[in-house]
């Protein structure tokens, strides 16, 4: 993995990536497979949160612990992060999340919420500059919908399995690009990461001073509220039917 962790958190992410390689083909139980994050999609969203230094990560859908080890490791590095909170309902899932977090040495800045994400977002204060959907893809239109007022002014949003599982992604998606002031793409690495980002609203003294500063054939003109980009093939891809993480 191309991430710039120290040796304990990289063993400790191999271990899980093998473990979950190892069980998720043999398990015919959704809820029993693991769905750890792709190793690519992991190294995406480690770049995106340490260059633009998140530092309040909500992630909904810990599994054990992988994308938190990641996201956690990640804050650490950041100046004035303060500890990645993560939501998981499957008990046994949060023990085992629990338990890789502190093999990694990353309890402290690691925090696993056992729970319903719909019901515990609802209690969360906030304000959070990125939130990590990677859980039920059909409650992340009103988990967010929830958490609108505890997002920062610049806020980032990612979405996995966007390519994966395009049908029931997409009112989530719809409600994003609904969202006043926000830039975004689907990224066709792993399953699919849609990104998100709100614009922090410009003053009239900072306006005027763009508009002063723009070419002769662009003064005046306007740009729309809400910008979408998309980088995406879906239909080049298949969708992994054993897996939805």
């Amino acid at each position: 993995m191309s991430l710039n962790f120290n040796p304990r958190v990289v063993h400790v992410l191999d271990e899980i990536e093998r473990f979950g390689l190892s069980i998720d083909p043999v398990q015919t139980d959704r809820q029993s497979k693991m769905l750890n994050l792709e190793r690519s999609t992991a190294e995406l969203i480690h770049v995106l949160l340490l260059s633009s230094a998140r530092k309040r990560v909500l992630e909904i859908g810990t599994s054990n612990g992988f994308s938190a080890i990641v996201i956690g490791a990640t804050l650490q590095s950041i100046e004035g992060a303060v500890p990645l909170t993560t939501i998981e309902l499957d008990p046994l899932k949060v023990s085992g999340a629990r338990t890789n977090i502190a093999h990694a040495d990353l309890s402290f800045i690691v925090r696993v919420i056992h729970g319903s994400a719909t019901e515990v977002v609802h209690e969360l204060a906030g304000p959070f500059d990125c939130v990590f959907f990677d859980a039920d893809r059909m409650s992340a239109r009103e988990q967010l919908q929830i958490l609108l007022p505890k997002l920062a002014p610049d806020v980032l949003l990612l979405a996995d399995n966007v390519l994966s599982h395009p049908q029931e992604i997409a009112v989530y998606i719809a409600e994003v690009e609904q969202l006043p002031g926000f830039v975004s793409v689907t990224v066709p690495v792993g399953k699919g990461l849609h990104v998100a980002y709100r614009q922090k609203a410009t003053s009239p003294g900072q306006s005027q001073t763009s508009s002063s500063a723009s070419p002769p054939n662009l003064r005046g003109n306007h740009l729309p509220r809400t910008k979408r980009t998309r980088i995406a093939d879906a239909d080049s891809r298949k969708p992994n039917e054993n897996s939805d993480d």
